[in-house]
């Protein structure tokens, strides 16, 4: 019987799933789980064309620089 990763922490989720890494179930649950609580969730288009190379630039830009006023501060 497989536990109940609903109720299991990121951290008891991921400790699971080190020690059961054939579980694709637990794997989806902790990508899930993850990515909910992904402070940026911002989504960019593919960087295929003139104008989404910029949008994607512009946004490493905005990301570099909010990383460095964190860092300073």
């Amino acid at each position: 019987m497989k536990p109940d990763f609903d109720t299991m922490s990121i951290a008891e989720l991921r400790a699971y799933l080190l020690s059961h890494r054939d579980d694709n179930e637990a794997f989806y649950k902790l990508a899930d789980r993850l990515e909910s609580n992904s402070k940026n969730t911002e989504l960019y288009p593919c960087p295929d064309t003139p104008d989404n190379i910029a949008i994607m630039e512009s946004a490493i830009r905005k990301q570099i620089k909010e990383l460095e006023d964190k860092r300073n501060e």
